[in-house]
């Protein structure tokens, strides 16, 4: 059995192009509340996936599909081909979920060690350890960790079988810079090592660091998917920023603006084309100062996806 998952890891991790998890035609129900919608969704192996969506859009509900936690209503669901509850599937996949409780009066290392013995083939703990920046935090027991700390301690678990799959959901939530930063660098090193992750957040910052694509699902359908550089050309325009005598109002007025938001003594303009809006504002003010023009990030193109499309109900799922 031991040869046949080393065997198999193998073969995923030379093609990467080949498909370790997807949801086909997949409708998922809660009572009356419809969680997904028909969706067709891919992970392939070697890269990270952001799943984006707002709360109650389907993304909690798509990973424990795969993760074999829930049944679809219709359609199927695949991970490594097979079913997610294969013995063989769920020993190569890893997963840190939102509602994880763990025992808090077991220490650090205790936790790692006792789940490491549900693997054949564990990540030594030393180097769990370190991957999660848990060295100095060894013997100390869960419960006396900060939230922070429980996090990081999360996400060691789901790396100790050394997972071919990770699914990591809203995976630096209480994190500060350096400790999100930290774990950013962990993910860059287990794809690098073939290693392939689904990742769910909030944070787009996130998102737009480490994925190779995005997902973007709203009322538990897939609304966009592309890489972050794809997503954002679609949607996202040009960023003006500038100091100006002109009201907000007077700043909507112009043609190509999409929105406009004061910022201190400032004002950031959005626009699909910046060229035209920017000689207009020249134009109109011949004070204008401090111009600066960006790309729209990640976040803006994410809101004009959604924002128009809010879930039909506060489902937490």
């Amino acid at each position: 059995m031991i040869t046949t998952i080393e065997h198999s890891q193998t073969t995923y991790s030379a093609k990467p192009d080949l498909i370790v998890a997807n949801l086909d035609g997949v409708n998922k129900n809660y009572g009356d509340v419809r969680a997904l919608r028909g969706v067709d969704f891919q992970v392939r192996a070697g890269e990270v996936v952001a799943l984006l969506g707002p709360n109650g859009a389907g993304k909690t509900t798509a990973v424990k599909l795969l993760l074999g936690l829930l049944q679809p209503n219709t359609g199927k669901v695949r991970v490594f081909g097979g079913n997610p509850t294969n013995p063989e599937n769920r020993m190569r996949t890893g997963a840190m979920l939102q509602v994880a409780k763990v025992p808090e009066t077991l220490k650090v290392r205790e936790h790692i060690d006792l789940f490491s013995s549900y693997y054949q083939n564990p990540m030594p703990a030393q180097q769990v350890l370190a991957a999660a920046g848990l060295e100095k935090l060894s013997d100390r027991k869960f419960g006396d960790l900060s939230g922070g700390q429980r996090q990081r301690v999360l996400f060691a678990l789901a790396i100790c079988g050394d997972p071919d799959l990770l699914f990591l959901d809203e995976p630096t939530v209480g994190l500060d810079v350096e400790a999100r930063r930290m774990l950013w660098e962990e993910i860059r090193r287990m794809v690098v090592r073939g290693k392939t992750v689904l990742l769910t957040t909030h944070y787009l910052q996130e998102a737009d660091a480490l994925a190779d694509r995005v997902a973007v699902i709203n009322k538990g359908e897939i609304i966009a998917e592309g890489t972050p550089a794809e997503i954002k050309a679609k949607t996202a325009g040009k960023r003006i920023r500038c100091v100006t005598s002109l009201s907000v109002n007077h700043l909507q007025q112009i043609r190509g603006v999409t929105e406009v938001k004061e910022d201190r003594e400032a004002v950031v303009i959005h626009a699909a084309e910046a060229e035209a809006v920017v000689r207009e504002l020249l134009a109109r003010d011949s004070q204008l100062s401090g111009l600066e023009i960006t790309t729209a990030g990640l976040e803006e193109a994410f809101l004009a996806l959604t924002q128009d499309n809010e879930p039909e109900a506060t489902h937490s799922r």
